[in-house]
């Protein structure tokens, strides 16, 4: 049941038929997060630059997504981590931040795989709820869409 992980952990992973510097590029320019990320970004790929996702491109500010996120360690081609908020509708959780590492490594044949973690999860309430939404956002959608993207 989604919101119950007892250790309070998103964890997936995916296999992308992609080399790494090609799944490195999805995620951490323009072009590739709005390939299968989000509609609009502002990336800049430095520790404490914004790594902010827009889902909802004409609302009001605060209101877009993902704003104020940051990089929080970079090591290129083999890991990203940065803070994420909850949803707009998620007020009381969005004041607040959890974490997020995605790491990348190359496999056979050319292929890579994505592993991504999303930690720092209260409990209760809007914690659950938008641990829920994440579990199915990031395992359901985000690395789904970046596999299809060399399918």
């Amino acid at each position: 049941m989604p919101g119950t992980n007892a250790h309070r952990i998103i964890a997936g992973e995916v296999i992308v038929d992609a080399p790494v510097s090609d799944v490195w590029k999805a995620w951490t320019t323009e072009q590739g997060i709005k390939s299968f990320f989000a509609h609009d970004c502002n990336i800049d790929l430095r520790v404490g630059g914004p790594y902010e996702m827009t889902f909802l491109p004409d609302g009001e500010p605060g209101q877009r997504g993902g704003e104020g996120v940051r990089f929080l360690a970079i090591q290129p081609e083999k890991m990203l981590s940065f803070t994420w908020n909850a949803p707009p509708h998620l007020a009381e959780v969005r004041k607040q931040w959890t974490h997020v590492v995605v790491r990348f490594r190359e496999i056979e044949d050319g292929r890579a795989k994505l592993t991504l973690r999303h930690d720092g999860w209260g409990e209760g309430g809007e914690w659950d709820e938008a641990f829920a939404y994440f579990e199915r956002a990031w395992l359901e959608i985000v690395l789904p869409n970046l596999a299809k993207l060399w399918e």
